[in-house]
C-alpha cells in the first residue's frame, strides 16, 4: 500500500470517507491587494501578490477572526533580514484555515499562540519551507495538515516545551530534508498516505504517541527517537505503525539514543527493508503482526523497559517474517516473555529466532540461518 500511494498519490481526504473535506470551502473572500506585513486580518482573506516581511517584526500576518480563511492565492509570504529564531510568519489567534501558498524563512512559519481560540485549524496545500519550526503550537489547537509540504525546516511539528496540548493530524503530505520532521510533547500524531524522505529524525515521541498509517519513511537518517523518563511525565506513550514502509534509512534510532523506549509498540503489516541498523526495542507491552523485516543490517530485538520496578515485556510477535538480516532475525532478551507463533526465519546470520524466555505460541519455521534456527520455541524447516 505505501509503496502504491508513492508511486500513484493518495486520493483527496474526503474520498477516504472519515472527515468532510472543506479544503476548498465557498467563503466570501476581502481582496488582499492592500494586505501589507504585520496586519491583523478579521475576515476571509485571498491574497494577490508576494508579501516580504523583516524579520524584526512582530509577525508578517496574524488571523483574529473567529472562522476565518486565509487563502494566499498561490503567494508567498518569507522573512527578509538576518535569521531570526523569534520571527513569525503566520500567528493563528483565532481562524478556521490556511491554504494555497507558500511560507518561508521564519523562527516560526506558522504558530497558534498561547491566546489562541483556534481549536481546530486546517492547514491544506502549503508549502511551508525553510524555518526554524514549520508549524508551532503554544495553544490547545488540534491541526489538520493535507496536502502540505514541509521542506528545509529544523522541526517540521513542534510545540511550546510542556505548554501546548492537542493533535496533528497529517495527510497526504511531503516531509523532506528537516533536521526533526515531528515531534509529540503532550501531544497525539496521526499521520496517513504521507512520506518523509532525507530527514534528519522522521519522529522524536518523548511525551505523547504517534500513529503511522499507510506512509512511507525512506532515506532519513533515522526513523524515530523514543524515550522513557524516570519517574517524570515525558515518556512516549505509544508508537503505533500499520501497512507502512521503512525502507533504506541510515538507522531506525540515532545514535543518541539507540533504543526506542516506549510503554507500547505496535506495528501490523508493515515492511522494514534495507536499514543500516537493526530494530532495538524496550516496551512494556508489543503487537507485532504481519511485518516484515528483510535485508536489515540487524534484526529485531525486544527487552524489558527500564522502569524503577521493571516488568517483563509482554505481548503478541505473530506471522512475521525475518529474511536475511545481519545478526538474529529474532532475539527476545530475557527476562522478557511475549508470545511467538507463526513467524518466518530464513538466510539471518545469526538465529532465526533467538527467545529464551518467551512464551512459545507453535507455528514458528527456520532455516537457513547461519548460527541456527531457535533458542527458546520450537521451529520446524518448513
Amino acid at each position: 500500500m505505501a509503496v502504491i500511494t508513492l508511486l500513484t498519490g493518495a486520493p483527496d481526504v474526503q474520498a477516504r470517507g472519515t472527515v468532510p473535506s472543506d479544503a476548498d470551502a465557498k467563503v466570501t473572500f476581502a481582496s488582499g491587494a492592500a494586505v501589507r506585513c504585520g496586519d491583523t486580518l478579521t475576515e476571509h482573506t485571498r491574497l494577490t501578490h508576494d508579501l516580504s516581511c523583516p524579520s524584526s517584526a512582530p509577525f508578517a500576518l496574524r488571523l483574529d477572526g473567529e472562522g476565518i480563511v486565509l487563502d494566499l492565492g498561490g503567494y508567498t509570504i518569507r522573512r527578509t533580514g538576518p535569521e531570526n529564531e523569534d520571527s513569525q510568519g503566520i500567528v493563528v489567534d483565532n481562524g478556521r484555515m490556511v491554504r494555497n501558498g507558500t511560507v518561508q524563512g521564519f523562527g516560526r512559519g506558522i504558530i497558534t499562540s498561547s491566546f489562541s481560540n483556534a481549536r481546530n485549524l486546517r492547514l491544506h496545500e502549503l508549502a511551508i519551507l525553510d524555518n526554524h519550526s514549520a508549524i508551532y503550537s503554544q495553544s490547545e489547537t488540534n491541526f489538520l495538515i493535507t496536502q502540505c509540504r514541509l521542506s528545509g525546516n529544523a522541526w517540521g511539528l513542534s510545540s511550546e516545551f510542556s505548554a501546548s496540548t492537542g493533535l496533528f493530524d497529517v495527510r497526504n503530505s511531503i516531509f523532506t530534508h528537516n533536521g526533526t520532521a515531528m515531534a509529540a510533547d503532550f501531544h497525539h500524531i496521526d499521520v496517513i498516505d504521507s512520506t518523509f524522505t532525507s530527514n534528519g529524525i522522521v519522529i522524536n515521541c518523548f511525551g505523547g504517541s504517534f500513529r503511522i498509517r499507510e506512509s512511507t519513511l525512506a532515506w532519513n537518517d533515522a526513523v524515530g527517537r523514543m524515550q522513557l523518563d524516570f519517574g517524570g511525565p515525558y515518556t512516549c506513550t505509544e508508537m503505533r505503525f500499520e501497512n507502512s514502509l521503512l525502507a533504506n534509512n541510515a538507522a531506525f534510532a540515532p545514535a543518541i539514543r539507540p533504543v526506542w523506549e516506549t510503554v507500547r509498540l505496535v506495528m501490523i503489516d508493515t515492511l522494514a527493508i534495507s536499514n543500516g541498523l537493526g530494530l532495538q526495542v524496550a516496551a512494556e507491552t508489543v503487537y507485532l503482526d504481519g511485518n516484515t523485516f528483510h535485508d536489515n543490517a540487524g534484526g529485531l530485538t525486544l527487552s524489558d523497559l527500564a522502569t524503577a520496578e521493571p516488568v517483563p515485556l509482554t505481548g503478541i510477535v505473530r506471522g512475521n517474517q525475518f529474511l536475511r538480516n545481519d545478526g538474529d532475525g529474532l532475539r527476545v532478551t530475557p527476562p522478557s516473555t511475549p508470545t511467538v507463533l507463526d513467524n518466518v526465519a530464513l538466510g539471518n546470520t545469526g538465529f532465526g529466532i533467538y527467545a529464551p524466555t518467551a512464551f512459545d505460541g507453535g507455528g514458528n519455521v527456520a532455516r537457513d540461518n547461519a548460527a541456527g534456527g531457535c533458542v527458546g520455541v520450537i521451529c520446524s524447516p518448513y
